[in-house]
């Protein structure tokens, strides 16, 4: 496939949006139970492979990766004693896939208990109880897999001009975005919390810095259309009122974060160009506002085969 941006439309697969969410948590909630605690709760997430999402190795009982293909639409997983362990995906239950994945985690010799209730999103019911029947679009699950791909690239171009400490490029199945975060080296007030079915404790735990981030979401949480987000906590005076490029780029006085409507990248001459754009002037902002160490910080773009300079002013 192509590195063209395929048009996205949340209102027509809403609902198949919501039901890929909420098997996303079911697998994460597996990796969450067997992965020890990294900061800013980076052992939970999953990562953009060319076939979808994976999450990387969890240590069970065996080495087990789960990897939701969204091509041949099938939830696979493998582990290190060679056993193999799948699920199709198409219309059913939270309840249904629920229980196919336990039965999947226990086929690969793993141990399939964990947290059975979703995170961050309103109103949540416990998995087993989830039976509403879901729609499956493949298509547009396809051309939402073809627009991670894009994102995913042009963020780890973005994530390549920082030296400072820097998040993987990865996607949280709680808030269901694909997200890139810097950080000052300074810590940050403690966060109040409040986030819909997540406890404080992981809020505060996920904001104990200065950070400033950007990420994707597909839609709903405020939008309803597809759309790139741009945020500092704690958001320095006047970080509102920055410009953000390009035109479209906005700051949604709800949310308080920049919002950069999907379509205006899709629909651009050079999507990589103009979502880059929007990247480094709200992170210019956040920085230049917040006092941060540009000097120590940032870097020039990465480039394959190519190291990059020696500081010329190294501390003697």
């Amino acid at each position: 496939m192509s590195n063209a941006w395929p048009h996205l439309d949340y209102l027509g697969w809403r609902d198949t949006c919501t039901a890929l969410h909420l098997f996303l948590q079911v697998v994460g909630k597996y990796r969450l139970a067997h992965t020890p605690w990294v900061n800013h709760s980076w052992h939970a997430t999953f990562y953009v492979t060319p076939r979808g999402l994976t999450t990387s190795t969890i240590n069970d009982r065996t080495d087990i990766e789960i990897l939701f293909d969204l091509q041949e639409h099938i939830v696979e997983g493998i582990s290190s004693d060679g056993r193999r362990s799948s699920l199709s995906l198409g219309p059913t239950t939270v309840a249904d896939f629920h229980r196919r994945f336990v039965d999947l985690v226990a086929d690969l010799g793993g141990t399939p208990r964990f947290d059975g209730r979703p995170n961050e999103v309103a109103d949540p019911v416990p998995f087993v109880e989830d039976s509403l029947e879901r729609p499956y679009d493949r298509e547009a699950v396809q051309r939402f897999h073809q627009a991670l791909l894009n994102i995913d690239r042009v963020f780890k171009k973005f994530r390549s001009s920082f030296l400072g400490k820097v998040s993987p490029v990865h996607l949280f199945w709680g808030s269901f975005d694909l997200a890139v975060t810097r950080f000052s080296g300074r810590r940050a007030p403690r966060h109040g919390g409040g986030v819909p079915a997540l406890p404080d404790a992981v809020a505060q735990e996920a904001y104990d810095r200065e950070v400033s981030s950007v990420g994707f979401w597909p839609g709903g949480g405020g939008v309803d259309y597809p759309a790139f987000y741009a945020y500092a906590y704690p958001a320095p005076d006047s970080f509102s009122t920055a410009r953000a490029r390009p035109d479209a780029a906005f700051w949604h006085d709800a949310l308080s974060e920049f919002i950069l409507p999907y379509e205006a990248v899709q629909s651009s001459d050079d999507g990589d160009a103009t979502l880059l754009a929007f990247l480094v002037s709200t992170y210019e902002a956040a920085a230049d506002l917040g006092k941060w160490d540009r000097d120590l910080l940032d870097c020039t773009a990465g480039l394959p085969r190519q190291v990059r300079p020696a500081d010329p002013n190294p501390p003697r």
